[in-house]
């Protein structure tokens, strides 16, 4: 078996009598493309929170490259390289998308007090901010007030800000939430174009995005890995198609 190179470990969490984590283990290997996939109240923010250290869980473990990081905070396990974005955008929306970046890649290098001085001065923050946005396609944009963009392409330059941190695992947390039908395959097209080194975990309701994107599936139902395998066999799969894919759709 190739080793994970993220992983949990019996994972549970509990809000009083609602169990939201169930004995969660799951594989996340290097290079991989993965999608979490569930109904309403699943519980996916909630497994990708307990991944990245928002919440803590009440039982079991999340290991990153075989080493815990069960009890490490949040901004710990970005510096150990694991990056997400979120279901609701949160951009310096005043700043340029180059802006952005550089901020996220200051943070990265510990530059971060060179925020305040002139780009001239860290060109090295500036340029790595650069072929970052080039990485998505976005050099066009760079000069450009994140405010000025349409809503897909503000949903590209979060994802440009996590690249920024240069991660080894990246979570994407309901990319294509918001974003018109016409621009999605602007999204899945960059994230189809993401470093290969880069394991990368999707949770999204747009199925066509899923089943283009994932070469695995994990189904979480009501906080209980449900089912798990390739796109044809969760297409294939009675039991999911019933519970989800023919029913509910996530939100």
């Amino acid at each position: 078996m190739i080793p994970a190179l993220l992983e949990t470990q019996a994972l549970c969490r509990s809000f009083g009598a609602l169990q939201v984590a169930n004995n969660v283990d799951f594989r996340l290997e290097a290079g991989a493309r993965h999608a979490l996939i569930g109904p309403n109240g699943a519980g996916k923010t909630t497994f990708v929170n307990l991944l990245t250290g928002v919440i803590a869980p009440s039982s079991g473990r999340v290991l990153l490259d075989g080493e815990d990081v069960t009890r490490l905070a949040q901004a710990r396990r970005v510096q150990r390289g694991i990056a997400r974005t979120f279901q609701i955008n949160q951009l310096f929306r005043g700043l340029t998308v180059l802006e952005n970046v550089c901020i996220a890649v200051a943070e990265r290098m510990r530059a971060g007090g060179g925020m305040l001085r002139p780009a001239g001065r860290r060109t090295h923050v500036v340029d790595e901010a650069a072929r970052v946005l080039e990485t998505l396609r976005l050099s066009a944009d760079a000069g450009r007030r994140v405010s000025e963009l349409p809503y897909g392409r503000q949903r590209l330059v979060e994802i440009a800000i996590a690249l920024g941190l240069a991660p080894r695992v990246l979570l994407l947390d309901e990319p294509a939430a918001g974003i018109p039908s016409a621009e999605s395959h602007i999204l899945l097209d960059a994230i189809a174009g993401l470093p290969r080194d880069i394991a990368v975990l999707i949770i999204e309701h747009d199925m066509d995005l899923v089943f283009r994107f994932a070469q695995r599936i994990t189904v979480l139902v009501s906080g209980t890995l449900f089912a798990e395998g390739t796109p044809a066999e969760i297409a294939g799969n009675r039991e999911v198609r019933e519970v989800y894919l023919g029913a509910a759709r996530d939100g």
